[in-house]
């Protein structure tokens, strides 16, 4: 099945404890239907000092379901994807203004 939603793509938090929030994708895991979004889903993670890495307690961002994503179209809205043909080409496409992503 092709992806809705992919590395680099805008999106907005639909539901959980970050809703509403807007970040990037930085990785897709197709097979879990996880992805990691910038500054969403935060938690601190606790590493030890090393000989070149400081420790500390450090933000890091854990996956989030891909049901609780929604594309943001180009009015800055939540929008559904879908997908048609233009030029023999597969393309994904926002259902809200009908632009293709």
């Amino acid at each position: 099945m092709a992806a809705k939603l992919r590395k680099g793509d805008k999106v907005v938090v639909l539901s959980g404890k970050d809703k509403g929030k807007e970040g990037a994708i930085a990785s897709v895991d197709p097979k879990a239907g996880k992805a990691i979004v910038e500054g969403v889903n935060m938690a601190i993670r606790h590493t030890r000092q090393s000989q070149n890495e400081q420790g500390g307690r450090l933000p890091k961002a854990l996956p989030i379901d891909l049901s609780n994503l929604a594309l943001l179209d180009s009015n800055g809205k939540a929008t559904r994807v879908g997908f048609r043909e233009e030029d023999g080409k597969k393309v994904r496409f926002a259902k809200t203004t009908g632009e293709t992503v």
